[in-house]
């Protein structure tokens, strides 16, 4: 089982990827100047860093940028995003609907 956690701020967003079994962060990262020009830093456990300028018009695109080195075959930590075990979110949204 693995967790994905997001941290979504105005123009940046912040991930890891854990293992809560054994409590290891698998890969982290950072999308920076979303609707700007973009740029990420994707930096998996034990591999080599995913250091790059791509442009992300929104947080939607970058969580799809997200899930694309996540899954990549050298940069990537995981095979497919089946492996995740749930989404469920939190922040203000959450907390008037769901909570």
């Amino acid at each position: 089982m693995k967790v994905l956690v997001i941290n979504a701020g105005s123009s940046s967003l912040k991930y890891q990827l854990l293992d809560p079994d054994t409590k290891d962060v698998l890969a982290k990262g950072l999308c920076e100047r979303i609707g700007i020009d973009g740029h990420i830093k994707h930096t998996p456990t034990g591999g080599d860093v995913y250091d790059a300028d791509r442009y992300m018009p929104d947080h939607e695109a970058a969580i799809k940028l997200v899930m694309e080195v996540l899954t990549h075959n050298y940069y990537g930590v995981i095979k497919d995003m089946s492996e995740r075990s749930e989404e469920r979110r939190v922040g203000k949204e959450c907390r008037t609907r769901c909570c």
